[in-house]
């Protein structure tokens, strides 16, 4: 048996709920590629990576595809379907030969209604996750643009192999990400590029200052 990481939604889990998912889990191997589950899909199952890496993605409102993030070996993603069955909010695919461990929420409800005193462990990690979107959320509507915007640009060039390439997205695309209107980002960009922090073209955009970008994204910490 296969035991779950303690990172992320787990980090907070204690031995015995930890063991319980471990016992119902059952791993999966992706090739390169492959799609673990579409953003639309309903949601069933919590999963963790072994080994590999898969790509996070949407479809923005263009109809275009945009890489949101890797995760790595360790990462546990997909906890929300644990208490709720509603659609995923992004697709899941395998970014190089990959495997999971995926525990079903139906057999996790069963061991629940066995176990009731699991529940108590459960209510208590969806608190915590709870608290976590609202820190996400605080930070998506009382964050100034700008700052978002200079951390979803250092977040897009960390996933490039190589981080000073031209960021192939444009302005709305860009706008879509920080939840901003095109017109914002497009006046914080000419002001990045009057100061040469950034370069931006019909082709993309290209950072060619990374620590003055460092600087704003941790602007609010000042």
């Amino acid at each position: 048996m296969t035991a779950f990481p303690n990172t992320g939604f787990l980090a907070e889990a204690s031995d015995r709920l930890r063991a319980m998912l471990s016992a119902q889990a059952t791993e999966i191997s992706l090739d390169e590629g492959e799609t673990l589950f579409e953003q639309g899909d309903e949601g069933d199952a919590l999963y963790a990576i072994l080994a590999g890496t898969l790509e996070v993605s949407f479809l923005a409102m263009s109809g275009r595809k945009l890489s949101l993030t890797l995760m790595k070996p360790g990462e546990v993603f997909g906890e929300i379907a644990l208490f709720d069955s509603g659609p995923r909010t992004a697709t899941i695919a395998a970014a190089e030969p990959s495997r999971v461990l995926r525990v079903r929420r139906a057999d996790v409800m069963n061991q629940i209604r066995q176990h009731p005193d699991l529940a108590v462990d459960m209510i208590r990690l969806a608190g915590l996750r709870m608290r976590w979107m609202g820190s996400q959320l605080n930070e998506q509507v009382f964050l100034p643009m700008p700052i978002r915007l200079a951390r979803k640009l250092l977040h897009l060039t960390d996933l490039q192999e190589d981080p000073s390439s031209r960021l192939s997205l444009s302005q709305s695309e860009l706008a879509e990400f920080v939840g901003a209107t095109r017109e914002a980002v497009s006046k914080t960009i000419s002001t990045w590029k009057r100061d040469k922090v950034v370069e931006a073209s019909r082709g993309g955009l290209m950072i060619h200052d990374f620590d003055a970008l460092r600087e704003l994204a941790d602007s609010d910490l000042i």
